[in-house]
């Protein structure tokens, strides 16, 4: 299995890491077969398999659950899960319990947005053996306090504060940290100024490694595209007319073919 030391070995190396989401065995398994180096449960499964519109309705239930499904498909996989929505909000006793919940589940270490405020917590998790990636940047979990999907580390004062959240983190303990849709030369400054490992989802190519969400990476939502996110094949029109070629020899009575009945 791999372990969270492989992430600080590929920074020294300059070995660009590589993370995708997983929510079910299947893809997880399948992930894993592709070499990436992480599978990231995200809360957005609460988005692109629950349906809801952000990720605030993510719950430790579902989380669970999750994260469970994906190790069972990738056993030997690093499983990094998010923390929910309020999860680390609620103190660091709870941010224990729930963080253990997540581990017992399967996953390897826990990913928390932000800093500030939840530095307790953090050293709560690590002192107690549950390692940390941090998230910087566009939180998805403040995504109203945020104003939207919008870019962080614009102004001279935000890119500073970025910059000292990412510190904080490094001396807590995170092993990693991920930082989303901030300009690229200030996730390069935070590349060269940390000693652990920066992943970027919207945040250029002199990051450390690279992370997306699985839908994105195979096109499956035609109706979402965000500009960081390269589909490498179109899987909705794919999907689509694998069912209807489905639809269609059911209705024409060619399916079940007579090699496909049982005798």
């Amino acid at each position: 299995m791999s372990s969270i030391l492989s992430f600080a070995r590929a920074k020294r190396e300059q070995r660009p890491l590589v993370m995708v989401t997983a929510y079910d065995a299947v893809t997880a398994r399948t992930l894993h077969e592709a070499g990436v180096d992480a599978l990231l449960v995200g809360d957005s499964a609460a988005m692109v398999v629950h349906g809801f519109p952000s990720t605030v309705h993510a719950t430790l239930e579902m989380m669970r659950l999750h994260t469970a499904a994906v190790r069972r498909g990738a056993p030997e996989a690093l499983v990094v899960a998010d923390m929910p929505f309020l999860s680390v909000r609620r103190g660091a006793d709870a941010a224990l319990d729930a963080a253990g919940e997540l581990m017992q589940a399967g996953a390897t270490a826990v990913k928390i947005e932000g800093v500030a405020g939840h530095e307790e917590a953090i050293s709560r998790l690590i002192g107690s053996g549950i390692p940390v990636m941090g998230h910087l940047g566009l939180t998805p979990q403040s995504v109203h306090q945020l104003g939207g999907n919008r870019i962080q580390g614009r102004s001279p004062a935000a890119a500073a504060q970025l910059r000292a959240d990412a510190e904080t983190l490094e001396k807590l303990g995170a092993f990693a940290l991920v930082l989303e849709c901030v300009p690229a030369a200030l996730a390069a400054t935070v590349t060269r100024e940390r000693s652990i490992a920066t992943i970027g989802i919207g945040a250029g190519r002199e990051t450390d490694g690279q992370v997306l969400v699985v839908t994105d990476m195979l096109g499956l939502d035609p109706t979402f595209c965000p500009s960081f996110a390269r589909r490498y094949v179109d899987g909705h029109r794919a999907n689509l007319r694998a069912m209807r070629s489905f639809v269609r020899d059911v209705r024409a009575r060619r399916f079940p073919a007579r090699k496909e009945v049982p005798a």
